[in-house]
């Protein structure tokens, strides 16, 4: 069984990126799962890092646990989320003790808006790539969630073979790192 650990940088109840990471997951071929991270944690303080939080140890545990992690951002002011930078940075204390790295990962991303998360994912990146995560390059995932799902909130017709490919790809890259342990 591939377990891959899913972060969703939005606690919307209808958020458009669990809509997305929900979307993903019914395109996963058998023997591999999705494990969504609880992302409703306390601000990071260091001064918590001496006796830490049980939500961040488990945020931990699970990205620890997983083979791979998907990371799914909103963007927000031209950014990802704050929840996805809290635990973000929950995951990679304390110091020296990252969950993350080391892990293959991707990124993808909704808005609501023509260029679907394009600035969030490229902050995003930056920090993936200085936690030395094993960041997938392609294919990249913009998602318009105005036209990208249809009338009942699933994968409208025109995205679901990209959206294939995307999971495709990923599950290719997260079992490829494995299979070179």
């Amino acid at each position: 069984m591939t377990t891959i650990a899913v972060l969703v940088g939005s606690l919307r109840k209808d958020s458009f990126n669990l809509r997305l990471a929900k979307s993903v997951e019914r395109l996963l071929p058998e023997g591999v799962e999705f494990v969504y991270a609880n992302l409703n944690l306390p601000l990071f303080n260091q001064d918590l890092e001496a006796d830490f939080p049980p939500e961040a140890t488990a945020l931990k545990q699970l990205v620890e646990g997983a083979d791979g992690v998907l990371f799914v951002t909103p963007e927000y002011n031209r950014s990802f989320s704050g929840v996805l930078k809290n635990a973000i940075d929950w995951g990679s204390r304390p110091w020296g003790q990252s969950s993350f790295a080391g892990k293959p990962a991707a990124l993808i991303g909704a808005s609501g808006g023509a260029l679907g998360a394009t600035q969030a994912q490229a902050a995003l990146r930056n920090v993936l790539v200085f936690l030395d995560t094993k960041l997938m390059g392609q294919p990249e995932v913009y998602f318009n969630a105005l036209t990208g799902f249809d009338e009942n909130g699933a994968l409208a017709p025109a995205a679901e073979g990209f959206i294939k490919a995307f999971t495709e790809a990923f599950v290719k890259h997260v079992e490829g790192a494995a299979a070179a342990k």
